[in-house]
C-alpha cells in the first residue's frame, strides 16, 4: 500500500481477510492492545523511527480509562437485564460506535507522537516490540500470523 495515514491505513489492513478475527484473539486471548500493535506495525511498513515505549504507555492509558470500559459496557449489554430486545441492540450500536471513535482517536494520538526512538524494518518486528513494550507479550506465532495476513502493496 503507499503510504497511507495511519487510520486509513489500519482500516485498510483491517478489512482483509483474517486480520479482524486475529486481532481480535491477539486482543482477547493474549491481551493486547489491537490500536498499538496496528501502529507499530503501520510504523514498520514505513521505516519510522518510533518510541515504543511512550506508544505502549499511552495506549495503555487509554485502553484504561477509554476504549477498555468502552469494549466492557458494549460487551455487557449483550446481557443486561431490563431492556427490550431492540433498545439493547440500539444501545449497543451506539456504544460500538462510541468505542470506534475512540479507537480511531487513540491512533490519531499514536500517529502524532513525536517521531525518534528505534527504526523497524518490518511489520512484525516493529509489532514484537510493541508487544513486549505492552506487557506480557503475545505468542510469536500469533504476532507471525497477522503479519502475514496482511494484504502487501
Amino acid at each position: 500500500m503507499a503510504r497511507l495515514g495511519l487510520i486509513a491505513w489500519a482500516e485498510a489492513v483491517y478489512a482483509a481477510p483474517a486480520v479482524a478475527p486475529l486481532c481480535l484473539s491477539l486482543q482477547d486471548e493474549h491481551g493486547q492492545s489491537v490500536c498499538l500493535l496496528l501502529w507499530a506495525a503501520w510504523a514498520g511498513a514505513n521505516g519510522l523511527a518510533v518510541d515504543v515505549a511512550a506508544a505502549a504507555a499511552l495506549a495503555r492509558t487509554w485502553e484504561t480509562q477509554v476504549v477498555g470500559p468502552l469494549r466492557a459496557a458494549r460487551r455487557g449489554l449483550k446481557t443486561a437485564p431490563g431492556l427490550a430486545e431492540a433498545d439493547r441492540t440500539a444501545l449497543r450500536t451506539r456504544v460500538a460506535a462510541d468505542e470506534l471513535d475512540a479507537e480511531r482517536a487513540l491512533m490519531a494520538a499514536l500517529a502524532a507522537l513525536r517521531p525518534g526512538g528505534r527504526s523497524f524494518d518490518a511489520p512484525l518486528e516493529a509489532m514484537t516490540a510493541a508487544s513486549q513494550a505492552w506487557g506480557a507479550p503475545a505468542p510469536a506465532g500469533a504476532l507471525a500470523g497477522l503479519a502475514a495476513a496482511f494484504p502487501s502493496g
